[in-house]
């Protein structure tokens, strides 16, 4: 399934511009070269406008007049958060994601290119997973609603395709680390949860504690690499069928493996313990990234190790400024 791109300048709309991944494409634009001759790039945060409102939406689409869009914002959390919101996660980001693509629509946006997640696929199958999957059985009980509305997303880009030919296509990161991102202990992602818990364990002389048990495995990859990849999406891919953008399978890490690398990082040298009496998750999750090397075989990712370092590095250098 594909569609034709319209070529010339393009001002390109980012929602959720000043999270990680946003601030990654950024990056990429602004100091590796990204952005052509002609172009605008806009990168908005939720200060500029509550995507939940479709007036706020539409108001924000016809300040900026995009041609193209980058829709990263959603309403995100740790698992645990997850957990106990999954309807409010379910239907803010129904909100979100609906206003977002129909607006596009409506002022007629050439391409969308919109970020899912690994969590959306079946909590059931066979392993490793891959873009074919992704309806085939109900997401993890934990944050069934998040991964529901996420899914959705994929649901409507055929949709827009099949009625009205729009170029609407999706991305599945894995599990992404990097600067910016939220660091608050209770309702980051896991390894910038325990970055900062790490952080604040060793200024407290305290121990650590890891909810779960540490045996939950994930592919780590590094937020510079999913922006230059979003970027390349955006320019040169033309199938509306979604593309996991992550290191291999090869790079699956357990958590406990990447605790040992924040704790070596941060200087940590208290006492780790594992809380098993709280819920780990999917055990597993690896994700086949064979169609995004049949396009780009030669794409050289950080590895996970120096992705979660780099990730220490920054927030122990900016933690006066990190989100926590």
């Amino acid at each position: 399934m594909a569609s034709k791109i319209q070529a010339g300048p393009m001002r390109v709309l980012v929602t959720g511009g000043s999270g990680m991944v946003g601030k990654s494409i950024e990056h990429v634009v602004q100091q590796e070269g990204g952005k052509l001759d002609g172009e605008e790039w806009i990168f908005l945060s939720s200060k500029d406008a509550d995507l939940v409102d479709v007036g706020q939406t539409r108001a924000v689409f016809e300040k900026y007049r995009p041609t193209h869009v980058i829709h990263l914002a959603a309403k995100v959390g740790g698992i645990y958060l997850h957990m106990r919101q999954n309807l409010q996660f379910l239907r803010d980001n129904i909100k979100i994601n609906d206003n977002v693509l129909q607006t596009a629509h409506e002022m007629g946006v050439t391409k969308v290119v919109s970020c899912l997640s690994s969590c959306i696929f079946p909590d059931k199958t066979t392993y490793p997973i891959d873009e074919t999957m992704i309806h085939n059985g109900p997401p993890h009980d934990s944050n069934f609603g998040y991964s529901h509305a996420k899914r959705m997303i994929d649901v409507q880009n055929r949709a827009y395709f099949k009625q009205y030919g729009h170029c609407y296509t999706a991305v599945i990161p894995t599990n992404v680390v990097g600067p910016y991102d939220n660091f608050s202990i209770e309702n980051a992602h896991v390894v910038s949860a325990l970055i900062s818990k790490t952080y604040k364990a060793k200024k407290e002389g305290t121990p650590m504690t890891v909810c779960g048990s540490g045996a939950a495995r994930r592919q780590f990859t590094y937020s510079l690499d999913l922006g230059r990849l979003i970027v390349w999406v955006l320019r040169e891919y033309k199938e509306i069928d979604p593309i996991i953008l992550s290191v291999g399978e090869e790079e699956e890490m357990s958590i406990k493996d990447a605790m040992d690398i924040i704790a070596e990082a941060l200087d940590f040298k208290g006492t780790i313990h594992y809380d098993t009496t709280l819920s780990d998750g999917q055990i597993k999750k690896p994700a086949s990234i064979a169609k995004l090397r049949r396009y780009l075989p030669d794409f050289s990712f950080t590895p996970a190790k120096e992705a979660i370092k780099k990730t220490c590095n920054w927030f122990e250098s900016n933690y006066d400024i990190a989100r926590l």
